[in-house]
């Protein structure tokens, strides 16, 4: 077996329509809810959204990662992330995400899109989802293939 570096505990109880998580250190502390657009109350987190800063503070990390591998300053990494729920044509939902990264000390937009794409093959939520998920990238606004 893998030697494991970190593990988080939660526990949710009521699911995402009206629940409530909790870390096991009490660190993390949220009300769920069911956002208006698919027809709940609001007023709480979802799962999508605790996803997308998931995934984004986990490319932040691994885009530092690569940066120091190749020697390059990637500073103040800004990341905005979209992660959509779409449902699918046999009744069930998938989640694409977005990660628009902005590298502003990188000036170069090919070893901008280049520390990217690096850092999508190292972070662990990159791991997790490939094949499972589309995932879109864009380095200071180009498309990164």
């Amino acid at each position: 077996m893998a030697r494991v570096l970190y593990e988080a505990e939660a526990t949710v109880t009521g699911g995402r329509a009206n629940g409530h998580g909790r870390t096991s250190d009490g660190v993390l502390e949220v009300d769920l809810r069911a956002p208006a657009e698919l027809g709940g109350e609001g007023g709480g987190t979802n799962p999508e959204q605790l996803f997308a800063i998931g995934y984004a503070a986990c490319f932040e990390g691994a885009l530092g990662l690569v940066g120091r591998r190749a020697r390059a300053e990637v500073g103040d990494v800004s990341i905005d992330s979209r992660v959509q729920l779409i449902p699918t044509g046999d009744r069930r939902m998938q989640i694409g995400v977005e990660l628009h990264v902005t590298l502003p000390q990188v000036s170069d937009p090919e070893s901008a899109k280049e520390l990217v794409a690096a850092a999508h093959e190292v972070c662990p939520y990159s791991n997790a989802t490939r094949g499972n998920v589309d995932v879109v990238l864009t380095a200071n606004g180009q498309p990164v293939d």
